[in-house]
């Protein structure tokens, strides 16, 4: 026996069972979206992880962008006071 028999015999008996109760059809459902969320925590915390560096350095250039921008308001507004 190959494997693709025993896949599509896994496959036949959770579909078996997927059909006949409704209770399984609910608990599948509710399996898929609990690894479907998983799966999307994971690639957040290595898309928003700090230790990630690539994630350190578009901080890092998002600051810098902010720094200036707030250093070029400050001396304009003490140019102002002046």
């Amino acid at each position: 026996m190959t494997a693709q028999y025993v896949l599509f015999l896994v496959f036949g008996v959770i579909l078996y069972a997927i059909v006949t109760d409704p209770n399984v059809a609910r608990a599948f459902d509710y399996v898929l979206k609990l690894v479907n969320t998983n799966i999307r925590r994971e690639l957040w915390w290595l898309k928003n992880n700090p230790a990630n560096p690539v994630v350190k350095y578009i901080m890092y250039r998002k600051n810098l962008k902010l720094a200036e921008e707030l250093t070029a308001k400050i001396n304009k507004h003490l140019e102002a006071k002046e």
